[in-house]
């Protein structure tokens, strides 16, 4: 069928919820669920944009984003599918030319815009990995050849009938002692050098059973965001690799239903508090949701396994399947759309206060500035390095992108910062909307008005600026920036290991040589 609306992605997740729970109780509808229906709309709202925009034409590319002056309507959102022509998601495209991945950025871009980059896994980011998994079929089909059909025929599942995955990559850990690996100096033989990185396994998900209908898994997995989902994909991290001589047990790849029997999502508690968007616009629109994944000798049926006891290949997959490239390419043009929204609350804020001749601010917005204009030059460095890759799909540059989603780790969570000096006591003792209509609303209206804006204006600026720096739904936004890509020191690591130094150390030895 072609590119879901919002009223059938509603639908679904209302007919087949997946097994949600959430403060102690079972959430029977999470589409009314107060702590999920907001993100469940905002969901919903990402599906109706694909009937809005145009759709792309391979080989007759429209810009994209639009010209300046033309309507974000403008942007393409879909393209037609190979297998029947009719219009599907744009971001599941097998890119073959430059243009393609810039058809892409556009619509990835319009939706992360809906979100103020605030949903991290929306739709685009699984479906773009999806894509590269099932061009690289050969990859999964090497050992067992059943395995390249399964990923291929599991893409093209998902791309004509437009289903929202959510995804979960590690395991829990006992432990997380051990001296940390000093990385080598010069790019190490493959399948070396980044073993450091690999996490014990003796309470992974694991495999404890092979049927003739399938495997059975038992155990648990962090973290799966956005739960609102009707897929579950489970795959190894870039980042967290298996052990050497990990059990065959715990390395595989596949993907089920959220509805199916056995599997438990445990949600963390909500950060929509059910207030008004005056009061939480973020927090009441963008709870996307974090949660545990628990596999109660859940059964995966053998078309849908993509690997199977081979840790060596499960540590290669996302590099050999230039997955996290298609995955990078999505999670940068999220985040230069999250530090436009930074850029432009700052600029309002200095604005209503009359701050922003002050050397101060003009210091932490030149930083903002710095900040989003080096991710969208590594943004469009790797787009225009961009080369066909083993599987025959053009990928955005390697580096760039890897850089780009380092230096993000530091950098939000300074935009936190930087939003909090700049409101400073305007961030404290914030009316509400029912305090404006209250028994003060005329004391509020008389003292808190400025020069450029109404006491409401202000209020509800600040507001958005509260929800943005210091609530509970900004702190997650935080911390899922710091470590969702893996942490800071096993960043440093991969760039140390991955990076070709060697050019440069041959340029200073030529030098020393004379």
């Amino acid at each position: 069928m072609p590119a879901r609306n919002g009223e059938q992605y509603v639908r679904r997740l209302r007919e087949q919820p997946p097994a949600l729970y959430l403060g102690g109780e079972r959430v029977e509808d999470p589409t009314a669920h107060p702590g999920l229906a907001g993100g469940v709309r905002t969901v919903a709202r990402l599906y109706d944009l694909q009937h809005a925009g145009r759709p792309y034409s391979p080989g007759h590319p429209h810009p994209n984003p639009p010209p300046e002056g033309e309507g974000k309507s403008e942007v393409a959102m879909t393209y037609a599918s190979p297998t029947t022509g009719e219009p599907v998601g744009l971001s599941f495209i097998a890119p073959q030319t430059a243009e393609d991945l810039a058809a892409r950025r556009g619509m990835m871009r319009r939706w992360a815009q809906v979100s103020c980059g605030m949903m991290g896994r929306s739709p685009d980011f699984l479906n773009v990995s999806l894509m590269a998994m099932a061009a690289a079929g050969d990859f999964f089909g090497e050992d067992r050849p059943e395995f390249r059909e399964n990923i291929r025929n599991y893409y093209e599942m998902v791309r004509e009938e437009d289903l929202v995955l959510t995804h979960t990559l590690i395991n829990l850990q006992r432990s997380r002692g051990g001296p940390p690996s000093h990385p080598h100096p010069n790019p190490p033989p493959e399948g070396e050098g980044i073993r450091a990185l690999a996490d014990s396994t003796d309470i992974a998900l694991q495999v404890v059973k092979e049927t003739d209908a399938g495997i059975v898994v038992n155990g648990a997995r962090v973290l799966a965001t956005l739960p609102i989902a009707d897929e579950i994909a489970v795959y190894p991290a870039r980042s967290h690799l298996l052990p050497a001589g990990a059990a065959g047990t715990t390395s595989f790849a596949f993907a089920i239903p959220c509805d199916t029997p056995g599997l438990k999502f445990l949600c963390r508690e909500s950060f929509d508090l059910s207030r008004s968007r005056f009061d939480h616009p973020l927090g009441s629109r963008f709870e996307e949701m974090d949660a545990l994944a628990f596999f109660d000798n859940v059964l995966v049926p053998w078309e849908r396994v993509f690997l199977l006891g081979d840790p060596e290949r499960c540590n290669r997959m996302a590099r050999d399947t230039d997955q996290y490239l298609h995955s990078g390419h999505q999670v940068v043009t999220k985040n230069v759309v999250k530090l436009e929204f930074v850029l432009g609350l700052a600029n309002l804020m200095q604005h209503t206060l009359g701050s922003g001749q002050q050397q101060q601010m003009m210091q932490l917005t030149a930083e903002i500035i710095e900040s989003l204009e080096t991710q969208k030059a590594l943004l469009r460095a790797a787009e225009a390095d961009a080369a066909p890759g083993r599987w025959g799909v053009m990928c955005p540059a390697e580096m760039p992108l890897m850089v780009a989603r380092y230096l993000f780790l530091r950098v939000y969570p300074r935009m936190g910062e930087i939003l909090q000096l700049m409101g400073s006591s305007s961030l404290m003792a914030l009316p509400t909307e029912a305090d404006l209509q209250g028994p003060l609303g005329d004391e509020l209206a008389a003292y808190l008005d400025t020069d450029t804006a109404t006491a409401e204006e202000r209020v509800r600026l600040f507001r958005l600026a509260w929800d943005a720096c210091c609530s509970a739904f900004s702190q997650r936004q935080i911390l899922y920036e710091r470590f969702f890509q893996g942490d800071v020191q096993r960043n440093v690591v991969l760039l140390n290991t991955l990076y070709d130094k060697e050019p440069a150390t041959e340029f200073v030895r030529e030098f020393l040589e004379g």
